[in-house]
């Protein structure tokens, strides 16, 4: 047998992410009916209903198969040894296919699933690769023997969705959750609040949905999540070992929130709706005397109603507001998260970095915003902004989105201890437009086809940046311009699965041939399940 971690025989079998180690066998493996054993039962059912999804039939033991036989045995086994050699990722799994049956060993639920995912592309594989075309429901459901040895590159691995430019609601959040496990990514972070609207309910503070939940773009119906749909949500997701990270948004991109509580301005009175795509025009105030308790009060409640261990505070874009200010509102929404048991996450400003498009602060602190930032020490203040000493507190996660300020910020941020989870906005920002015709999507970042998304290295983004300091890579998708779930699902795919392989797999096996190719196969498991893509002419679709 032949090891081989690209080229033709990964390109056969369809693996997205590509894994680190492939060894094909001799055989093949009928998988039209399988009895599934696990540890435990969530365990047992998310295995069959990924392997469902494909096509097999599961059945229970002893019961008689498609094929006049019994099922195919697929087993599910917690093991410290599974992975590749001196491997000790949590995440690790080995995944071993022969005429006889199905073995998955990994050390946690994580690898497990993972190694299912990669079973399920085999068998999509061999419908809609080379030897099939997926045009007859009962044709063969066959999968080359074959043992896969892998484990991420990085532990955060996910995509960053914005649900209030215009609204998503439940059952889209989980078809999202699926969409991002299907490729092994691990993290859902939900932007739930912005000028537009406000989307989660906040039970100490009531009118923030009451008031605000029910706007969004042009108009369009807005919505939001009950606490209990956000627990439902989550728990939905952790099944799938999948983390919700809920991000509010402050001290800029407010305006929801001033709609809603008047006692956040100056002047007392509530601001008006807004339902347009500007952004940087809002702010809170530090020194009111009803900004900490509402910041106390939003944060300690999302934290108490959130699952896993992070919460977004956003921190991006706040253009008319001068550094002294906003380096205050940094460390106060860390200490608050902190103080409620979660790790604070923030944008990269947050770090101490100016918003890279001076332009644009210049022509917001220079309008009628109506504040002293207005004027021109304002504008340099804010521009400065890239000096100021490190604000972020050892082990909190900054989201890298903007390639243009000075890296020297996120230097420092590191020396303090801060973590980096790469997301640029010209390779990751998936609702960039693919090129000037496209008809979705923004362009202020870049255009951003798929080869784009695929050909870059996380760790050569910053320079300078240790790779100690990357937690992983994360996908984004702005909602300005997508209306419904094929809009959404037609910006991420196939986007996602090329961000997916960038978090996931070491740069030494990645292949952007390789990638056409596997990619090609996947896009008939999408035709079958009706998921809309983007059919770029850089694929021989």
């Amino acid at each position: 047998m032949t090891t081989v971690s690209s080229g033709a025989a990964v390109v056969a079998d369809a693996i997205i992410p590509v894994p680190v180690e492939l060894v094909a066998g001799e055989g093949v493996l009928d998988l039209r009916s399988v009895t599934v054993h696990a540890p435990d039962a969530v365990t047992e059912r998310l295995a069959g209903e990924l392997l469902t999804s494909a096509g097999a039939a599961v059945v229970a033991d002893g019961a008689v198969g498609a094929d006049g036989g019994p099922g195919a045995a697929v087993t599910l086994t917690v093991d410290p040894a599974a992975g590749p050699a001196g491997s000790r990722n949590p995440e690790r799994y080995t995944l071993a296919v022969t005429a006889e049956g199905v073995s998955v060993a990994a050390p946690e639920r994580s690898g497990l699933l993972h190694g299912v995912r990669t079973l399920r592309q085999l068998a999509n594989a061999g419908r809609f690769g080379a030897d099939g075309d997926g045009s007859a429901t009962d044709a063969p459901l066959e999968v080359r023997a074959v043992v896969v040895r892998d484990e991420p590159r990085y532990g955060w691995r996910g995509l960053s969705f914005d649900v209030v430019r215009h609204w998503f609601g439940p059952a889209d959040l989980r078809a999202v959750v699926d969409l991002v496990g299907s490729y092994k990514m691990n993290r859902l972070h939900l932007h739930l609040s912005d000028d537009q609207g406000w989307r989660l309910e906040i039970p100490s503070r009531p009118a923030l949905t009451e008031k605000s939940s029910q706007g969004a773009v042009s108009g369009a119906t807005g919505g939001f999540l009950t606490a209990d749909e956000y627990r439902e949500l989550q728990e939905y997701a952790a099944e799938r070992e999948i983390v919700i990270v809920p991000e509010i948004d402050v001290p800029g991109h407010v305006n929801a929130a001033t709609h809603a509580y008047g006692e956040l301005t100056p002047s007392g009175e509530a601001t008006d709706a807004y339902d347009g795509i500007e952004v940087g025009f809002s702010k809170l105030h530090f020194d009111l005397p009803t900004t900490e308790p509402f910041l106390r009060d939003v944060f300690t409640d999302v934290a108490r109603m959130t699952l896993g261990p992070w919460v977004h505070f956003g921190g991006d874009e706040v253009l008319v507001m001068q550094p002294e200010e906003f380096g205050r509102f940094v460390v106060l929404c860390q200490q608050i998260i902190a103080g409620a048991g979660k790790i604070p996450v923030a944008w990269q400003e947050a770090a101490g970095s100016a918003h890279g498009d001076q332009a644009a602060v210049a022509a917001l602190a220079g309008s009628d915003a109506g504040s002293e930032e207005g004027s021109a020490d304002g504008v340099d203040a804010v521009a400065d902004h890239g000096e100021a000493p490190a604000l972020v507190e050892p082990g909190t996660v900054l989201q890298y989105w903007d390639t243009r300020p000075d890296p020297a910020p996120f230097l420092r941020a590191a020396q303090a201890g801060a973590k980096f989870v790469m997301s640029p906005a010209d390779r990751a920002y998936l609702d960039m437009k693919y090129t000037p015709e496209h008809p979705l999507g923004q362009q202020w970042a870049a255009f951003v086809e798929l080869h784009d998304s695929y050909d870059w290295d996380p760790a050569t983004l910053v320079e300078g940046l240790p790779e100690s300091a990357i937690e992983g890579v994360s996908a984004a998708v702005w909602t300005e311009t997508l209306l419904n779930r094929d809009h959404l699902f037609s910006m991420l795919l196939p986007r996602l699965a090329a961000v997916a392989e960038a978090a996931w797999s070491q740069p030494g096996v990645k292949d952007w041939e390789s990638f056409r190719g596997r990619i090609a196969v996947e896009a008939g498991a999408w035709r079958r399940d009706g998921a809309s893509y983007h059919p770029t002419p850089q694929i021989d679709w």
